[in-house]
């Protein structure tokens, strides 16, 4: 079973290949995604990395406050996202 994860505190730069690469050294990564800006296009400075469990788990504890690019990354499991109303 796949978890997702929270990559926060990324460089502008990061690219969604730059994120697969990061976590691929824990497991197989199903998905990596960069958030970008629906207007601008611009990084958001977060993404989400699905992965298998095993590896989930290995590659938060390894990951978390540790420097990429120039940036302490937060990782930890990826929480629902709250329903918000809509105007």
């Amino acid at each position: 079973m796949n978890k997702n994860i929270y990559v926060g505190n990324l460089s502008w730069g990061c690219t969604d290949q730059d994120l697969r690469n990061l976590f691929a050294d824990f497991g197989e990564v199903a998905s990596a995604r960069v958030i970008e800006d629906r207007e601008t296009g611009r990084s958001r400075g977060f993404g989400f990395v699905e992965m298998d469990a095993n590896g989930a788990t290995q590659a938060i504890e390894a990951l978390n406050g540790t420097s990429f690019q120039g940036r302490d990354l937060r990782v930890n499991e990826a929480q629902p996202r709250e329903r918000r109303p809509r105007y």
